[in-house]
């Protein structure tokens, strides 16, 4: 019989080396947590709003109030303009790749379907307020009740998509973000000399009767499923460079009445914020300053490495803030020396300035928490409840 040397220590290996494999595969049938895990998806993200948000549902409206056409979007990562009122990204971008997530979707778009509903969805619309008045001259604006309607509609989507438990779930785990108030002056109490409002309303009435209109919209939020709601006050309203140029500035200084307007605004946003926490026996909501995000580059550009706070980079006539930034415009080649990037926009630069303080500010910016504890803290209860 022919003999090959070494062969019953190779048959030896073969058999346990089968053995092996048998006995992985075997397990992995038993227990898919042998498997390849599969990474844990970015939560959910959500966002109400006016342009300082809206990603592009305008671009499916017949409004003025749209950013679809160059120079918008010029250092976007397409270079295209997308609906953002930006040279690039805006604020929930940026938070979205804090997220680990792709940008949610406009919800008017015609993509936002399947696993992409996964991602969340984007509602705000250039040119609304709290109030229902508010941006009346755009027309055909999505206005903040109809944006919480379009949401109730998405959860309907959702549900049909991974069942009700699932959509629940995905919702009450969400991240959203509300920006809304700045309209509410600029283009309504403030929008022409002895306007409906104003002649309704002295200036701190009619800042308490926009809160009270927010709480009811924080309220419906809650009640829709939303448990982390990011709410941002109006910036400094005097200081956009379309309101510098309209307002006849010298040297740049803010316009004391808009200041005042945002002044009296902002804090008592804050005592309705804590006050609605109270009574939900949660920190559902969290105030965000941006206010002071804003004047911190606003009122020191150069510590920021700006040349300007002032003068936008896109417009036209004083402080580049007459009108709208179009291709006809003015525009600066070097955008991230500029906290504006139109008359009333910041730049990707600002926007990314004003992120880091959601991210890390301590609470005279964020409160009761900051983004990143929120996140870390959020993360430990998911981990404990699974």
């Amino acid at each position: 019989m022919l003999s090959i040397p070494g062969a019953a220590g190779s048959c030896g290996r073969l058999v346990a080396a089968t053995a092996c494999f048998l006995l992985a595969l075997l397990l992995l049938q038993m227990c898919p947590a042998f498997a390849t895990a599969t990474p844990t998806p970015p939560r959910a993200f959500f966002v109400f709003g006016d342009s300082l948000v809206d990603s592009g549902n305008n671009n499916y409206l017949a409004t003025t109030a749209r950013a679809d056409s160059p120079p918008y979007g010029l250092d976007y990562p397409t270079h295209r303009a997308t609906g953002r009122f930006s040279n690039g990204k805006n604020v929930p971008d940026i938070i979205s790749e804090y997220l680990g997530a792709e940008p949610a979707l406009p919800y008017l778009s015609p993509h936002l379907d399947g696993r992409k509903l996964l991602v969340g969805a984007n509602f705000a619309s250039a040119g609304v307020g709290v109030l229902n008045d508010t941006g009346v001259q755009f027309a055909n604006i999505i206005r903040v009740q109809k944006q919480l309607r379009y949401f109730r509609q998405y959860q309907d989507r959702l549900s049909r998509l991974v069942g009700e438990d699932a959509a629940a779930r995905l919702v009450r785990g969400a991240l959203v973000l509300v920006t809304l108030g700045g309209n509410d002056f600029i283009n309504n109490y403030y929008l022409v000399p002895f306007s409906a409002r104003s002649r309704e309303f002295a200036l701190p009435d009619y800042v308490r009767y926009v809160v009270s209109e927010y709480a009811k919209v924080l309220r419906q939020l809650y009640s829709l499923g939303a448990r982390r709601v990011l709410v941002t006050g109006s910036g400094p309203l005097g200081c956009a460079p379309a309101e510098l140029a309209l307002r006849g500035s010298r040297d740049g200084e803010c316009d004391a009445e808009l200041q005042r307007a945002a002044a009296l605004y902002n804090p008592q946003l804050v005592d309705m914020i804590k006050g609605v926490n109270a009574e939900l026996g949660a920190d559902v909501f969290v105030a965000v300053n941006a206010y002071r995000m804003h004047m911190d580059f606003i009122s020191d550009p150069a510590a920021y490495g700006f040349v300007t706070s002032k003068v936008a980079c896109c417009g036209q006539g004083p402080y580049n803030g007459v009108g709208l930034c179009t291709a006809a415009s003015s525009v600066c080649p070097d955008r991230s020396v500029y906290a504006f990037w139109d008359n009333f926009h910041p730049t990707e630069k600002a926007n990314r300035i004003i992120v880091s303080q959601f991210m890390d500010g301590p609470q005279e910016y964020m409160h009761p928490l900051n983004l990143s504890t929120i996140l870390a803290v959020d993360a430990r209860a998911a981990a404990t409840f699974n």
